[in-house]
């Protein structure tokens, strides 16, 4: 049932078929919050909050941090050189289309390292008004500026997932030839499921060689980018692309604490990622973009350890029967909430939380009093209105 001591899975995630189909090498991040996550519909991070957070993902673990795309964003160029100065042990990537002005901007920040776009689809290709001829000069010309340059390149097919994959081949190996270090799969309108994700990371894998990193990038159209991640790492992806909370282009992006946690239990693949820290990142990302999540969402979520069930807290006290993972894996809070589903054994553990002496017989009636104020106000009970609710119970017995 267990990996380690902090992970209840099934034992099915470890059968020999399974497991022998993920690496034993480390997966890495590379987060792109700041640029892609900022996409997300009516978010704007400042530079001096871009460098918040930048800080953040840099205690979190991730390896790369994407920090803007500074030819469209004067804020991005500021928000770079507040990176630059910070002293962060990520490294700072750059954003480019495949356009000398692009790349001239991020020489003259001084930015080693980018990520270079193009389209690949001929669905792109027809929206953009420009031949496959065209688009491989394009590559050709700004990957070979870029290295002539001194900038380590990762070559980025947008729509690449929806692309002939003849011409994706030339597309990826036009740009290792001019001097690419690094090549994504990239997922750009989340079309395709993780069966699919796999196979084109494999074949990409096959078409670049075993020494060439390849990266995926996803989206969660249809609400598998975790799934397709991981289906990416099976493939042969050593890079997984993605944000904090998901945060993105229309159903976002690929959740990298989503992904790490799977990955980790699941399937023990190593992650260098930090999974205490995710909900304190989760929870300033939040902040500063003005959104809140679902409480139910994985990993970072309000209500993950939060029991309120009566059936469920009877278990309280033995963690695996009824959570996949310790608390303590991603540093949450585990307690005991009371509302119109709570049991007498939620009445006896909120009790025993909060230092309060209930007799035996009157167990029922507070019960019986919380479910009644909770339904009225159709929500939970606070641990001040328990206590008055012991209180006022304790009179009543008492006359």
């Amino acid at each position: 049932m267990t990996t380690n001591s902090k992970v209840w899975v099934s034992e099915l995630n470890a059968r020999p078929e399974i497991r022998s189909a993920f690496p034993r090498t480390p997966v890495r991040f590379y987060d792109t919050t700041l640029r892609d996550g900022e996409q997300t519909v009516g978010v704007v991070f400042s530079p001096q909050q871009k460098l918040e957070i930048a800080r953040h993902l840099d205690d979190l673990g991730v390896s790369r941090i994407e920090a803007g795309f500074p030819k469209v964003s004067p804020d991005d160029a500021e928000a770079i050189q507040l990176m630059q100065a910070a002293g962060l042990k990520a490294e700072l990537w750059g954003f480019s289309r495949a356009v000398r002005g692009d790349l001239e901007e991020l020489v003259r920040l001084g930015l080693r390292a980018s990520v270079i776009e193009a389209p690949t689809s001929d669905i792109k290709l027809k929206a953009y008004g420009i031949t496959r001829d065209e688009v491989v000069r394009r590559v050709s010309e700004a990957v070979t500026f870029a290295t002539q340059n001194g900038i380590v390149v990762a070559f980025f097919a947008v729509d690449g997932t929806r692309t002939e994959l003849d011409f994706l081949k030339r597309v990826y190996l036009t740009a290792l030839n001019a001097g690419a270090l690094e090549i994504v799969v990239v997922d750009t309108i989340g079309a395709c499921g993780p069966e699919a994700v796999e196979f084109l990371v494999r074949q990409t894998r096959e078409w670049v060689g075993p020494g060439i990193p390849v990266h995926f990038h996803g989206h969660n159209d249809f609400g598998m980018a975790t799934a397709c991640a991981v289906a990416a790492v099976r493939g042969g992806a050593s890079w997984i692309q993605g944000t904090i909370n998901g945060m993105g282009e229309r159903a976002g992006n690929a959740d990298i604490g989503e992904i790490a946690l799977a990955l980790h239990c699941l399937y023990d693949v190593p992650v260098i990622l930090d999974l205490a820290k995710v909900r304190a990142v989760s929870q300033l990302v939040q902040k500063i973009s003005g959104y809140t999540l679902e409480a139910w969402k994985p990993v970072v979520g309000e209500n993950l350890f939060m029991r309120e069930s009566g059936a469920v807290a009877s278990q309280f006290h033995i963690p695996e029967a009824i959570e996949p993972y310790s608390s303590e894996l991603v540093n949450a809070d585990r307690r005991i909430v009371l509302g119109k589903k709570s049991g007498l054994d939620s009445i006896d553990l909120k009790a025993k939380e909060l230092g309060v002496t209930i007799a035996h017989d009157q167990r029922g009636a507070i019960l019986a009093a919380v479910k009644k104020r909770a339904i009225a106000k159709r929500g939970l009970i606070s641990d001040e209105e328990f206590l008055q609710i012991v209180e006022e119970s304790v009179s009543a017995a008492s006359r």
